[in-house]
């Protein structure tokens, strides 16, 4: 099972419509985007599984593809401490 994260998603993206454009590759396992608290609306990303041919399947064919007027970006997730930020 391989965690993808999916960015650069329009603020009116619902599961639904995220879960339908990745099934084109394979079974979604689950599916999490993170909503703002006060509107619910989607931040813009989120995060999904699927297993390991599936999710790279579906990094190659959606990865840059235009969804709803924006150019998505897919690739498999980071550990925290590899993307870098603060270290204490």
């Amino acid at each position: 099972m391989k965690k993808l994260f999916v960015g650069n998603l329009p603020p009116t993206t619902n599961e639904i419509e995220v879960t339908e454009l990745f099934t084109q590759f394979g079974k979604v396992r689950s599916i999490k985007l993170a909503t703002d608290v006060f509107s619910n609306k989607c931040k813009g990303f989120g995060f999904i599984e699927m297993e390991g041919h599936e999710a790279r399947a579906a990094i190659a064919g959606l990865n840059g593809k235009d969804f709803s007027g924006k150019s998505l970006r897919v690739n498999f997730e980071e550990p925290k401490n590899k993307r870098g930020g603060r270290r204490y």
